[in-house]
């Protein structure tokens, strides 16, 4: 059974537990720190979690933690895929409430995707994902949620000449949230991309209708201190390397770092000051099938890196460290479910020329395709 066919039949099952993600999220609240998510949050993220399927558990789900904030607060994530359930539900959503920007937009990207011969299918395949502002809206999440693709289909790998295919993407994501396209801008994501250092990749693309416009870029692979550090420079970025490199420096002194990612936000004018560094202490690859396992011990040692920070709460940490298990084995009235929870990347942002932010982004996933 293919990962699509096992996703298929997870949905089906969950079909049958109830109707939305709050449904589903209600169940786990005793699996969920309340050091790092609070119960007045929590009832903003069931409330925006009951606008949607609940067949979206079959495909990664989770929260943004702000690690520098002492409010126990989080954003709330999920993918989704034309094709199956929960792309169905955005297309009737579509067809029937025409002041849902959410799934106008997403159907706009599922369009494009379903084309004959289409480029974009090509590159980024079926899925995407969506990231609710959920501390920053009012009423649960009501405002548009970011959404991001990535090229799961066809690596967009420094050095191999993928100038357009780039432009395909960013062109997709700018038109579905009804932006007019800026010849300036798309130049801009053009010339990062082409900067790019070989075996480094174009990892996600990402905007966020609701903010001041940006098409958000993360690029991942860079070998070294000194490899980030040049393509900064090369790219224009406004910030202070010296502020990179001694971030970078002092996790590397605690932690094994395998890789580096820099998340960049690409303008008309050209790259922003913000810089989102992802330290990876494992590579995961789109189309490896273990790419949602984490070992158990994986993280222990960055996360013990980042107790030595004075901007991060220690006891979110502390509660962090439990977030990673083993695959768990739930029981449902639709039958049995494996339960998949672990830390996808920790991502320490660095403005006004010093690291001024740490959030970790964890997921969960159900899959009802178990084997009796």
């Amino acid at each position: 059974m293919d990962i699509d066919e096992a996703v298929a039949l997870t949905q089906d099952h969950l079909a049958e537990e109830g109707g939305t993600m709050g449904d589903l999220l209600g169940r786990f609240r005793d699996r969920i720190s309340p050091v790092l998510i609070g119960d007045p949050q929590w009832e903003r993220i069931l409330e925006c979690a009951g606008k949607l399927p609940i067949t979206m558990g079959a495909q990664p789900f989770g929260f943004e933690l702000p690690l520098h904030e002492s409010r126990p607060v989080a954003d709330f994530g999920v993918s989704l895929a034309s094709g199956n359930r929960s792309g169905d539900f955005f297309e009737e959503r579509a067809r029937t409430d025409e002041a849902d920007e959410t799934a106008r937009a997403v159907c706009r990207l599922f369009r494009e995707m379903e084309a004959p011969d289409s480029p974009l299918r090509d590159i980024v395949g079926r899925k995407l994902m969506l990231e609710y502002d959920i501390d920053a809206a009012p009423g649960g999440g009501n405002s548009l949620p970011g959404i991001f693709l990535r090229p799961g289909e066809r690596a967009l790998s420094g050095g191999a000449g993928l100038r357009k295919d780039v432009g395909v993407v960013a062109d997709a994501l700018v038109s579905a949230v009804g932006w007019a396209r800026i010849s300036a801008e798309r130049e801009n994501v053009e010339r990062v991309y082409l900067a790019q250092p070989e075996d480094t990749r174009l990892d996600s693309f990402g905007v966020f209708p609701s903010r001041e416009r940006t098409i958000r870029l993360a690029v991942m692979g860079f070998k070294s201190q000194g490899e980030i550090c040049s393509y900064l420079e090369s790219i224009g970025w406004p910030g202070q390397i010296p502020a990179v490199e001694a971030v970078i420096a002092r996790f590397r002194e605690r932690a094994d770092i395998v890789r580096t990612g820099a998340n960049l936000d690409v303008r008309e004018e050209g790259v922003g000051p913000t810089l989102g560094l992802t330290l990876i202490v494992k590579q995961r690859y789109t189309k490896d099938s273990r790419y949602w396992l984490d070992g158990l011990t994986d993280w222990d040692p960055f996360l013990e890196a980042m107790r030595h920070e004075d901007l991060v709460v220690p006891e979110k940490v502390e509660a962090l460290v439990d977030w990673v298990s083993k695959p768990t084995t739930l029981f449902a009235k639709s039958g049995r479910y494996i339960l998949l929870r672990g830390i996808h990347h920790i991502k320490l942002v660095i403005s006004g020329n010093r690291l001024s932010q740490a959030k970790a982004y964890v997921y969960m996933v159900l899959s009802g395709a178990v084997s009796p």
